[in-house]
């Protein structure tokens, strides 16, 4: 073997490859900005005040709003009043989806955020801190027929956050709150048509619950859930882009084991960075539009965390390599201060998700965000989560510099070769600096990628506008590491092509130079060294230098 690929392929040969990969990037772009749907849509629903007339609570009754079996209406709280109807015989119904409308297990996951209506009254203000107790039921049914079908029910707790932006005077009576949206329930598949939410407010004076909340009018309801175009788009992409990475990684790791020598660190750590996106590439969501495999939100965060584990570790070992003495390189040990904490941060962000998602399973209505501790804590990671990003891309920048200004060190060395290999040696350097700059890229668009999700994740429980990430920009990110991916399996694949005449032309150069010197024949070493995969590779190392 003779060096890399990305060494040995002429240049027209490698514009070809890079336009191609640049073609593809652009169409993962379209892909997701012209054929896709928005990646998620949210209905709003109002909830119907349902009468329980059953002095004794029966659990197995469920109230529909509308429909053949709808319950007994009343339109607000002054009727019920009216009627010697307590607080406590009020039942707020929601059916997801609308009339004539049914769920599919396209929509992938189901996201329930809730709103208080609630009125100002002199004598009867919202308290500081007060805290609404929910007693809520979940059911489920795939036909308008069946009988309803129990799927969670709990008792939950959610901090009022209201402002009243008016005076508090007799005049303004009536006159409406501005409440903080509240997170409700998530569920990670939607394997049923039908959905319906009972919800109550039971109020008991003695014990303080649901007291000093104000005098709430109404309930409001926003469901969100992923579009079934997009989801199938999504997976189509998926479903197409695991067997060519599986080939690509295939193909370079066969040519790494017919080498003569073992594979160094960074032909390691490039397999392993194929093994990462293989993983989540696989398309295993085709099981869930027949399953209802709820873990599949938690799955995917694992796969996610996995692979940006091993990708912000293969830059900072990609650079190193190429950065360090001889003597400290091909070795991880060496990389135990940069990589230690990316792994630690993935496994802090894991037990975050675990402290959600993961109790989720059981119960769907559970959130972190619903306490304080829980709030403080959640938006402390994702502050700290994005802070930590940024420092890395610096941090990165930062070895890339190193990276350039140790390679361009190296030209003192050109001037001495004949003008036929100082070229070639120019064309490896200009090469080098290229893919490198493309990793800064794919680094910082990555980077952005993190922060924006994370905010998209907080964005109802931060209360402020929705931030929208648009299909174009998710499908464009998944390309653009896909095709990283093979592109750096591709051109770090030991090269076929054989040095026979090159070597006979390199000592003619020598001799026409008239430089027979050990610089010249350290520089035109082959990859048949033990030392490194790239002539690169070994002039960032000591034995250029000497």
């Amino acid at each position: 073997m003779a060096g890399a690929i990305i060494e040995n392929m002429s240049t027209k040969k490698l514009v070809i490859v890079g336009v191609t990969l640049l073609l593809f990037q652009a169409f993962a772009f379209m892909v997701g900005g012209l054929i896709a749907p928005s990646p998620t849509t949210a209905v709003h629903y109002m909830a119907t005040k349902c009468v329980d007339t059953v002095k004794h609570r029966q659990d197995s009754k469920w109230f529909m709003p509308w429909g053949p079996n709808q319950c007994e209406k009343i339109r607000s709280f002054d009727e019920a009043m009216a009627k010697k109807i307590e607080a406590n015989n009020i039942v707020f119904a929601v059916h997801i989806p609308l009339p004539n409308k049914e769920m599919s297990p396209w929509f992938q996951f189901m996201l329930v955020i809730l709103q208080f209506d609630i009125a100002f009254k002199v004598y009867n203000q919202i308290v500081d801190g007060s805290v609404v107790t929910i007693d809520v039921g979940l059911a489920y049914r795939d036909d308008s027929i069946s009988e309803w079908t129990e799927m969670a029910h709990s008792f939950e707790h959610r901090k009022l956050n209201c402002n009243f932006t008016a005076a508090k005077t007799h005049e303004n009576e009536g006159r409406y709150y501005e409440c903080d949206l509240l997170p409700f329930m998530e569920v990670g598949s939607v394997a049923h048509k039908y959905y319906l939410l009972n919800i109550r407010l039971p109020v008991n004076e003695r014990k303080k619950v649901n007291v000093g909340i104000g005098e709430i009018k109404d309930i409001r309801l926003v469901s969100i859930h992923q579009n079934g175009g997009f989801t199938k788009v999504w997976f189509a992409m998926k479903t197409f882009l695991t067997p060519s990475i599986l080939i690509i990684m295939i193909w370079y790791w066969r040519r790494i084991t017919l080498m003569s020598r073992p594979p160094v660190l960074l032909e390691k750590v490039i397999f392993a960075l194929g093994i990462s996106m293989t993983f989540i590439n696989i398309p295993v969501e085709w099981f869930s539009v027949g399953f209802n495999w709820t873990w599949m939100l938690l799955f995917g965060d694992i796969r996610q965390g996995i692979f940006y584990s091993m990708l912000l570790s293969f830059w900072i070992i990609f650079c190193g390599e190429h950065l360090m003495d001889q003597t400290e390189r091909n070795r991880f040990s060496v990389y135990w201060k940069q990589v230690g904490p990316i792994v630690f941060g993935s496994f802090c962000l894991f037990i975050f998700d675990m402290c959600e998602r993961g109790v989720q399973l059981t119960n769907p209505f559970y959130s972190i965000w619903a306490s304080d501790v829980g709030t403080e804590l959640a938006m402390a990671f994702i502050i700290v989560a994005g802070i930590c990003a940024c420092l890395y891309f610096l941090f990165l920048c930062f070895m890339v510099f190193q990276v350039f200004r140790n390679i361009s060190g190296k030209r003192t060395s050109l001037p001495a070769m004949s003008k036929a290999r100082r070229l070639h040696y120019e064309g490896l350097i200009f090469r080098f600096k290229f893919l490198m700059l493309v990793t800064l890229t794919c680094a910082a668009m990555t980077v952005i990628f993190f922060i924006i999700s994370q905010v998209n994740e907080g964005h109802w429980h931060w209360g402020e506008h929705t931030v929208q990430v648009n299909s174009a920009f998710f499908t464009g990110i998944y390309g653009m590491w896909n095709l990283y991916v093979f592109a750096i399996m591709f051109l770090y694949a030991p090269s076929h092509k054989r040095y026979g005449d090159e070597q006979t032309s390199g000592q003619c150069i020598t001799g026409d130079a008239g430089a027979n010197s050990g610089e010249d024949i350290q520089l035109t070493t082959t990859i048949t060294h033990v030392d490194g995969p790239t002539e690169i590779y070994k002039m960032t190392g000591k034995e250029s230098q000497e």
